[in-house]
């Protein structure tokens, strides 16, 4: 699979394994979602270019490196909000965008009804944010969106993906970078991830099917 990136680590995958879990609590859910996304923030900020500065120090000048351009983080709504609280506190400068695209569970289709996206996303590098990455139909949604508005640097993040999912941007976005902490089986007939964790939106907010709408 191209440019796909596995985030591996010790602690990710015990991490990722209570994560997993049937009756992982919410506030525990929470808790592990931003813990894995901060040790995966590092890697995938790995590539962001840096620039010389001058600084001074209590003993003496000398040169650093700062980034030339901070990410644009966009998430997208609403399971991706709880993936992007890490990104953020390692990246306090990072402008925010957020993309509110919904999946017909009949269709299993992205509907899109929200976007806000910095403008400066056109010239700087984007961190696209999403736990799920199943069918491939949002991510690609978003990635479509975001280019048809003249951005084109993006990176996407997932915290577990199928090969439907990954297969489906290589196609249609083959230099686009995929990040992952986990590349499970495969989607099953409702267009889940095998084993995956179940909905991550429903678990990270305590929401259902039997909620009111």
């Amino acid at each position: 699979m191209k440019n796909l990136h596995l985030v591996e680590h010790p602690l990710i995958r015990h991490k990722l394994a209570r994560l997993r879990q049937e009756e992982c609590p919410m506030p525990e859910f929470r808790r592990l979602l931003d813990d894995i996304g901060t040790l995966m923030a590092y890697e995938v900020t790995r590539e962001l270019e840096t620039e010389p500065v001058e600084i001074r120090t209590p003993v003496a000048p000398t040169v650093c490196q700062r980034l030339k351009r901070a990410p644009v983080l966009v998430t997208i709504l609403r399971a991706g909000i709880g993936m992007l609280n890490p990104f953020m506190h390692l990246l306090p400068e990072s402008p925010v965008g957020f993309l509110g695209l919904q999946r017909d569970e009949e269709t299993l289709e992205p509907e899109s009804y929200y976007s806000k996206i910095p403008s400066v996303a056109r010239t700087s590098p984007v961190i696209l944010i999403d736990p799920m990455l199943a069918t491939g139909g949002s991510a690609l949604d978003a990635i479509e969106h975001l280019k048809k508005n003249e951005v084109h640097d993006i990176t996407f993040v997932c915290l577990v993906a199928a090969p439907e999912g990954v297969q489906a941007i290589n196609e249609r976005h083959p230099e686009l970078p995929i990040y992952t902490a986990a590349l499970d089986d495969r989607l099953n007939d409702h267009g889940y991830i095998v084993p995956g964790l179940g909905d991550a939106g429903d678990r990270v907010f305590g929401t259902g099917a039997d909620d009111i709408r």
